[in-house]
């Protein structure tokens, strides 16, 4: 098992470049299915997840070529049905992604249960009620079945905004005969990227980017080139590291259109960055001091679906706020594990009382310590690095691999901005 070791209190200097955004690059690759043509994807990130994802594909016949540091061929000259590796699809929850695709390109898939971070329930009834919708039939004893005789456009009113579930609504529906209107639809970059990508291929997906798509089902899809945008969610966590470690950081190809709503957030804090063209400055000096809401009134900061603030983003948010001056509420009505990973925050010295599960309330600032630390998931996982980095003394995180499922050498990264960060075998 591979650990960090980090020698915090050091500020961070320097650039950096985002990888490719790892919520757009599993859907993306997903797609290659739906056509026998090839298609090439930039920018994919080299992570644990993506290349789950590719040994999926592959034993579903699909052929993938590297031609670049970061650029895939996938040729899905045929598919054939399979099983596939239950370990694998326990370790991605994206594995749920395959049935859209495999229900329109061969009429079936047979899907050990999907897996993935630890955060709480993770529903997946929203998917076949949409997949059901669009004609397909869905089993499950232990394991899913899924299989249609034809899929037929639908109307489509998703219970919940579901980002995986509306994108593999979206696949199933591209190819099906008529028209798909899909309400309360998922609208993330991720989703967005899904759809453009998609459309490149010959697909007729209106309103992308709302959270109404309009879909003209059509008779076949053509391969296509696509460059994955930047991961917001990397961006932002080097922004986190910015701020704690009082350091000053610049971002390339940070993708700034869509940190509207976080930039919002962030201001709450007292946290604010520069953008030029699409890179992002985060200066040195920062106000750190949390803004009341009317009346002195504590805030709250509450996830909600694109384009309110992400689930995702939470940790880090909670992180950062522990060193700013004041106090404030969050609250991520999502996921009911989401909030665990702060008794770890608490045990390096922050101020944190965790209301119940799906809200805890942030005083600061208070030092923060170097502790040994363990991640319930990928998130997590790099909220307590940002903390190991801004923390007196030395910090170790034991299970980097949580990390490495969302985050591509990002010690490597952080040792660029000047961070004493060591990778070690234990």
């Amino acid at each position: 098992m591979e650990e960090f070791i980090i020698q915090g209190g050091i500020p961070l200097r320097g650039e950096v470049t985002p990888a490719g955004n790892k919520n757009a690059a599993l859907p993306l690759l997903a797609a290659s299915l739906l056509t026998d043509q090839p298609i090439v994807l930039h920018n994919v990130p080299q992570i644990r997840d993506v290349f789950d994802m590719r040994k999926l594909l592959e034993s579903l016949g699909v052929e993938i070529e590297t031609i670049g540091e970061r650029s895939w061929r996938l040729h899905a000259r045929s598919v054939r049905p399979a099983s596939l590796d239950p370990d694998l699809c326990r370790r991605i929850r994206a594995s749920i992604l395959l049935a859209g695709p495999m229900l329109a390109r061969s009429g079936y898939l047979h899907l050990p249960p999907p897996g993935g971070d630890v955060i709480g329930r993770r529903r997946l009834d929203t998917h076949i009620l949409a997949l059901r919708a669009l004609g397909a039939e869905v089993t499950y004893q232990r394991t899913f079945e899924f299989k249609t005789s034809g899929l037929h456009g639908a109307e489509i009113l998703l219970d919940e905004a579901s980002v995986t579930g509306t994108e593999n609504a979206i696949m199933a529906a591209v190819t099906a005969p008529g028209t798909t209107v899909i309400r309360n639809a998922a609208s993330e970059p991720h989703v967005q990227e899904l759809c453009h990508l998609l459309n490149a291929m010959g697909a007729r997906i209106e309103n992308i980017g709302s959270n109404i798509l309009h879909i003209e089902g059509v008779p076949a899809l053509h391969g296509a080139e696509f460059t994955i945008g930047a991961d917001y969610l990397e961006v932002v966590s080097f922004i986190g590291a910015a701020v704690l470690t009082s350091g000053e950081i610049w971002i390339r190809r940070a993708g700034v259109q869509y940190l509207e709503m976080i930039a919002h957030v962030f201001a709450r804090m007292g946290i604010r960055w520069e953008v030029q063209g699409d890179d992002l400055f985060v200066p040195a000096e920062q106000e750190k001091r949390i803004i009341p809401d009317l009346d002195g009134a504590i805030p709250e900061i509450k996830t909600n679906v694109w384009p309110a603030f992400p689930t995702d983003l939470i940790s880090i948010a909670i992180t950062v706020a522990t060193q700013m001056q004041g106090s404030i509420l969050f609250h991520d009505w999502m996921y009911s594990g989401r909030m665990y990973f702060t008794d770890k925050l608490v045990s390096m010295g922050a101020r944190i009382i965790l209301c119940d599960p799906y809200r805890c309330l942030v005083q600061g600032p208070t030092p923060l310590y170097g502790e040994k630390l363990e991640s319930p998931d990928i998130r997590a996982g790099m909220a307590l690095l940002l903390a190991a980095l801004a923390a007196n003394g030395t910090s170790v995180i034991r299970n980097v691999g949580q990390i490495d499922r969302g985050y591509e050498r990002v010690d490597e990264k952080l040792r660029a901005l000047g961070a004493q960060i060591q990778r070690v075998t234990k």
